[in-house]
């Protein structure tokens, strides 16, 4: 990656493992939401298999199977939009030094399930990030367990067959949130000096400038998912995706069946990913915005090296469907465009030439 563009306020080209972070982020909390229509939302996440956890006058919290309080948050609001993250830290010490970060809030205590304590911040991209201490955990639910299979040279499986229940999903957990930003190497640079996020896997353009790098957390010796963010350069920002880690790939594909026959609109999938080896399915919830059910991802423990690779669209996915141009088509409105003039004259990581190269890639 010598040849990327490096930022002035820099001293390392992201991504790239920071020497000392401010804190190393535990988990990837929940998601952030504003939407016009809550009972739409409520509808969408019921099918996709998050279970409602507290309903309040002007904003919903949902759940998975895990012990985690909520994993995601949808606020009534005018415009459909993805605000932001939580990101969980390991002591009170870890959320006062975050409090003592340029533009952090004071440390509040919300009235939230779980409730715990956060201090609020903009990446450099302008997300929201909420560190958060202190959630208390709440009894997990119940879960069907993965389903024996019948390999060549093994089958557990005699005189029993297969009937998983043909409902939504049970999603176990939030697994990662995928984010497109202009200002590459600094907000890059914001995740790993601050939050301690460790590079996976990045993925460079032909000149060597990265395109997509996949973050995981650092655990140390604790495997961690193959990433919990991706940063991927855009000419904006904007949310790509989040997923949501099911307990097998039959799960994965009932959640095609159900959500395809209460009239969701599918986006990819199924398939199984190269970086991370998830397999995975895509679908659209009522404004355009991108959920993935997944199983069987890698995991790694701090020690593992980044890789490095050239980006296409065969590098998506070991198999099934190749990447639909659809996929990472934007949303050209007068907002956007603005956003990408703007950002075409301002942003050190955004040439002419790098969208050229995208746009022949990915259409």
């Amino acid at each position: 990656m010598s040849r990327q563009t490096t930022s002035p306020t820099l001293a390392t080209p992201q991504p790239a493992r920071h020497p000392q972070p401010t804190v190393k982020a535990r988990e990837l909390a929940y998601l952030i939401f504003q939407r016009p229509d809550l009972e739409q939302a409520e509808r969408f996440l019921g099918d996709f298999g998050l279970v409602l956890a507290r309903r309040d006058r002007d904003c919903l919290y949902f759940r998975g199977t895990g012990s985690a309080p909520y994993c995601y948050r949808v606020q009534r609001g005018e415009q459909a939009s993805f605000l932001g993250f939580g990101l969980s830290l390991g002591s009170a010490a870890d959320l006062a030094r975050i409090a003592r970060l340029p533009g952090a809030s004071a440390i509040e205590s919300p009235d939230v399930p779980g409730n715990g304590q956060r201090v609020s911040l903009r990446d450099p991209s302008g997300f929201l990030i909420e560190a958060v201490y202190g959630r208390q955990p709440v009894a997990p639910l119940p879960h069907r367990s993965a389903l024996p299979l019948n390999q060549v040279d093994e089958a557990p499986r005699i005189n029993a067959t297969q009937r998983p229940p043909i409902a939504p999903p049970e999603i176990i957990k939030l697994g990662h949130v995928v984010l497109e930003v202009a200002d590459y190497q600094a907000t890059a640079g914001w995740y790993t000096e601050h939050f301690g996020f460790i590079p996976s896997d990045v993925q460079v353009l032909p000149d060597g400038s990265p395109a997509v790098a996949f973050l995981r957390l650092d655990l140390g010796e604790t495997p961690a998912d193959h990433h919990t963010l991706a940063l991927a350069q855009g000419f904006m920002a904007a949310y790509s995706h989040s997923a949501y880690e099911v307990v097998d790939a039959d799960a994965v594909g009932i959640g095609q069946r159900v959500l395809r026959e209460r009239g969701w609109k599918h986006a990819w999938g199924m398939g199984r990913h190269i970086l991370g080896s998830q397999i995975f399915d895509y679908w659209q919830d009522p404004w355009g915005d991108k959920h993935e059910h997944y199983c069987d991802g890698d995991l790694f423990t701090a020690e593992r090296p980044t890789g490095l690779h050239a980006i296409s669209p065969e590098a998506m996915a070991q198999w099934g469907q190749r990447m639909p141009r659809s996929f990472t088509k934007p949303v050209m409105n007068l907002a956007a465009v603005r956003a990408l003039l703007h950002n075409l004259r301002h942003s050190p990581d955004l040439t002419l030439r790098k969208l050229i190269t995208l746009a022949r890639m990915f259409g």
